[in-house]
């Protein structure tokens, strides 16, 4: 019975950004548990062509599609062509987001509207789109990254908390309007984790190291394939009741203002 509910054999999931990092980690997880991984990148095709090579190294079967996720001409465009290449999409993951670490004052206005363009707009042009599909199977899995920071603000992210914050409401709203067609929108929220993007700073004595392993209550950077699990439950009948809930994987950080742990 438990193998079941967790069960995604034979379905369909786009993760956008699923080229590296946090992406490939939990499109890695949904395709070990049994999906057709749609892989998403805008870099280059090269860079999506090396990722799927790494999918299947591993037994998954996936597919790569170049697109810009915040051009809605693009998004139109490839959501028909893997429909009509792979299949329909059962499993939705908007992953793909930037950051620009610069304080507000500072900022300028164009940056800014980079940021929410990919990290709060292409959510909703690219499930849009492939949420019509989904009506009318009336069946699907959408899961948007959120982050921490779509909970508390931090020095020189600010367009970057400010669009994750809106992308919780927007999830929110999406399970409004959708649940009644048997889709489940939901988040998942990261903390910390130990990527390649980290691995400078992830050393014993680095100020910020130290600063999350102190502010963590588990202790430690996250490893990305703690998320898999999450995404899968997400994208699985075990979810079928959940909509419009962000699953925070942070290692209980959210759940304290506590003193960091050097300092009890």
């Amino acid at each position: 019975m438990s193998q079941t509910l967790f069960d995604i054999t034979g379905k369909v999931a786009l993760v956008t950004g699923s080229t590296h990092g946090l992406g490939m980690a939990m499109a890695m997880g949904l395709g070990r548990a049994g999906a057709t991984i749609v892989v998403n990148g805008n870099s280059s095709q090269e860079k999506v062509d090396n990722a799927v090579a790494e999918y299947k190294k591993e037994g998954i079967t996936a597919f790569g599609y170049q697109f810009n996720v915040a051009d809605e001409d693009q998004v139109i465009a490839a959501v028909k062509k893997i429909e009509k290449e792979v299949g329909v999409i059962d499993i939705l993951v908007n992953n793909a987001g930037i950051i620009k670490r610069t304080p507000l004052v500072d900022m300028e206005v164009a940056d800014f509207k980079q940021v929410v363009d990919i990290d709060l707009v292409s959510p909703f042009i690219v499930s849009k789109h492939v949420v019509r599909g989904m009506m009318e199977r009336k069946s699907g899995k959408i899961i948007n990254i959120c982050s921490m920071m779509s909970e508390l603000g931090r020095n020189t992210v600010g367009a970057y908390a400010a669009a994750k914050g809106g992308l919780v409401m927007l999830t929110k709203n999406m399970a409004t309007e959708w649940a009644r067609f048997n889709i489940q929108i939901n988040g998942i929220g990261p903390g910390y984790f130990a990527t390649s993007q980290t691995a400078p700073i992830r050393v014993e004595g680095h100020p910020f190291n130290d600063f999350i392993v102190n502010r963590t209550p588990a202790k430690k950077w996250g490893d990305p394939n703690d998320l898999a699990g999450a995404a899968i439950f997400l994208s699985s009948k075990a979810s079928d009741f959940v909509n419009g809930h962000i699953l925070y994987v942070d290692g209980g950080i959210l759940a304290t203002i506590g003193k960091p742990l050097n300092e009890e």
